[in-house]
C-alpha cells in the first residue's frame, strides 16, 4: 500500500509540474513569436536599405570598350547623375521647438 501512496505522490508532483508548464508555455511561445516577427521586419528593412546603398555604390557606367576614347564616360551631358546623395540640414531653431 505504501508503494501506491509513494507512486501517487510522485505522480502528483509530476502532474503539478506539467500543469505549470502547460499553462505558461503558450505565453512563452507567443512572446518569442512576436519578437521573431519584429526581428524579421527589421531585417527586411535593413536588407532594403543595403540594396539601395549597393545600387548607389555600384558604378553607373558599363565597362569601357577598348575602342572608346580615354575621356569618354558613356553618358550624355543632359542626363542627371542619379547617384548623388541629398543632404537635408535642419536649422537649429526649428529643431529646438
Amino acid at each position: 500500500m505504501e508503494i501506491f501512496g509513494g507512486f501517487m505522490v510522485m505522480m502528483s508532483i509530476i502532474s503539478l509540474f506539467l500543469a505549470v508548464v502547460w499553462l505558461i508555455m503558450p505565453f512563452v511561445v507567443f512572446a518569442i513569436k512576436g519578437k521573431q516577427d519584429r526581428t524579421l521586419e527589421v531585417l527586411e528593412a535593413i536588407e532594403g536599405r543595403l540594396a539601395v546603398l549597393e545600387a548607389r555604390t555600384r558604378p553607373a557606367e558599363p565597362e569601357r570598350d577598348q575602342t572608346a576614347p580615354a575621356g569618354y564616360s558613356g553618358r550624355s551631358a543632359e542626363s542627371p547623375d542619379d547617384t548623388s546623395i541629398e543632404n537635408t540640414v535642419i536649422p537649429p531653431e526649428s529643431a529646438a521647438k
